[in-house]
């Protein structure tokens, strides 16, 4: 159920199918309202609620126009918006303004006063009434409603387009990731050292079609596991690239018997942030090269971003990093999970932002900020590839031409982070960088 709930939200037309059908239900029930509440208690009715069949046909048909147009109008908007995030932002943070619910209701909003005020106008007929009608009050008030909402859009898409809400955003997701882990390790008995000797029957499960692992239902598939005595090894991490003869699960079993994991795997078409933590992060770097590239010229904000990655793998490191065993009740390995370790997710991290970054002296020193940022809030097992990243991150910068006043600059976050996990500070002038100026 949880699987099918998943594949539904991510489907874009859900919302505004489900507005467009509660729209058919509503004009449904006010046909018979009109048709038989109406006759019956009209003394109980004030006279501004109702109107006669011709005019609730000229003012239905004025609305579903309008309401069409605005609907047309919403949609364009939401292309331009579209349009505006791949080309300004990273074509990754599309999905960000895709799956916002608030578009996707205000579309779904449209949809159905349109198809309200439609319907409603079709059974509006002079041979079925003999008295005022009520739907057409109920139209206008749907359209005030709309208004109210496409107001709101514009205000949401004002602010929504703003960058530092859009980084915002994609930090909160990110740490959502991050918690979710975190609450997982500690409500499931896992272990990031144990061995791992499975015995019994050996099977692969394939993948049964092409496409980007992006859920894993790490507590099903371990209580499944231990429902069936067996032992799962999965083969992929959250965010691989599987196609359909790809294995996914060598399963261990004590007794053979036919067994079905897929149900515990949900593979689409594309990435998504609900587990892949890389993935989470990458959309913030591509965003902050997308500003240091010469077509946008924007380093302030890639160096805000580089920044607050920093406090994120600061959060990350704090998380069971390596091969991840998962035990049950009894302390019987059930489940193993090639986990990310935390050397290498500096490294995907940073080496693109190195690369296309070394030639301007604030994104470098922000890059040794937010090392320094890591170090102080990751506890001391991490050290080591903090200082190995940082080494890696100077060695990108032999012969880049720095001046007097910038290679200070550097060499004060040099020290600063030396500061943080108390060793000797690495001298900027031991790489050779070119000092000419």
């Amino acid at each position: 159920m949880k699987k099918i709930f998943y594949n539904l939200r991510e489907k874009l037309w859900v919302t505004p199918a489900l507005y467009s059908f509660l729209a058919i239900i509503l004009s449904i029930a006010f046909f018979y309202v009109d048709l038989i509440v109406v006759q019956q208690y009209r003394e109980f009715i004030p006279d501004i609620l109702l109107t006669n069949v011709q005019l609730a046909q000229t003012i239905m048909g004025a609305l579903a126009g309008a309401l069409l147009t605005m609907t047309t109008f919403t949609f364009s908007t939401i292309l331009v918006v579209l349009t505006m995030y791949s080309s300004q932002f990273s074509p990754r943070t599309l999905k960000n303004f895709v799956h916002d619910r608030l578009t996707w209701r205000v579309l779904g909003v449209f949809l159905g006063g349109f198809i309200y005020n439609t319907l409603s106008l079709l059974f509006m007929r002079d041979a079925l009434y003999t008295h005022d009608v009520i739907s057409t009050f109920i139209g206008i008030v749907i359209a005030f409603l709309c208004l109210a909402t496409f107001a709101y859009f514009i205000h949401h898409i004002a602010t929504n387009v703003q960058v530092e809400n859009l980084i915002e955003e994609l930090e909160e997701d990110t740490e959502r990731i991050i918690d979710s882990y975190s609450e997982k390790q500690e409500d499931m008995d896992m272990n990031i050292e144990s061995e791992w000797k499975p015995d019994g029957f050996t099977e692969t499960i394939a993948a049964n079609n092409d496409g980007y692992i992006q859920f894993l239902y790490f507590d099903k598939l371990t209580d499944y596991a231990s429902k069936h005595n067996l032992e799962v090894e999965v083969l992929h991490g959250i965010g691989s690239y599987v196609h359909e003869s790809t294995d996914l699960f060598t399963v261990y079993q004590a007794q053979q018997e036919d067994i079905d994991l897929h149900q515990f795997v949900t593979i689409g078409t594309e990435r998504t942030t609900d587990q892949d933590l890389d993935f989470a992060i990458q959309k913030m770097v591509e965003v902050a090269l997308r500003a240091i590239s010469p077509g946008i010229n924007d380093p302030n904000t890639a160096n805000g971003i580089i920044i607050r990655i920093g406090r994120l793998l600061g959060k990350l490191s704090h998380l069971e990093t390596g091969v991840i065993t998962t035990r049950d009740k009894e302390k019987k390995n059930r489940v193993r999970y090639p986990f990310f370790t935390f050397s290498n997710f500096l490294y995907l991290t940073f080496h693109q932002l190195i690369h296309y970054g070394k030639e301007d002296v604030s994104v470098v020193a922000a890059i040794f900020e937010s090392l320094a940022n890591t170090a102080q809030l990751s506890n001391a097992a991490h050290y080591d590839a903090i200082w190995e990243m940082q080494l890696h991150v100077l060695e990108h910068l032999e012969g880049a031409l720095f001046r007097r006043l910038d290679r200070r600059y550097i060499q004060e976050k040099l020290d600063a982070l030396a500061t943080v996990m108390d060793r000797r500070p690495v001298l900027l002038s031991d790489y050779q960088l070119d000092s000419k100026g």
